[in-house]
């Protein structure tokens, strides 16, 4: 499939619901306990970003510099 089809699958997935009909728009409360929901559910001797500063950072910098290159067109 080429690149552009894909982009245009993907933006319909973004729009297929309205805004305001999205439950976590709609209820703070709700989006805050599935986020509890998912922390909890790894134990915590496997969350190496909350135990590993570095890892995480480390991440951090390869998922900015993927993001930045497929804006420019280039691959990581």
């Amino acid at each position: 499939m080429d690149r552009e089809k894909q982009r245009a699958i993907a933006r319909k997935g973004g729009t297929s619901v309205p805004k305001e009909k999205r439950s976590f728009s709609r209820n703070r409360s709700l989006a805050a306990e599935a986020g509890r929901k998912g922390g909890q559910s790894v134990r915590p001797a496997m969350r190496s970003f909350s135990r590993n500063h570095e890892l995480a950072s480390e991440a951090g910098r390869k998922g900015g510099h993927a993001s930045h290159a497929r804006e420019d067109g280039s691959e990581s």
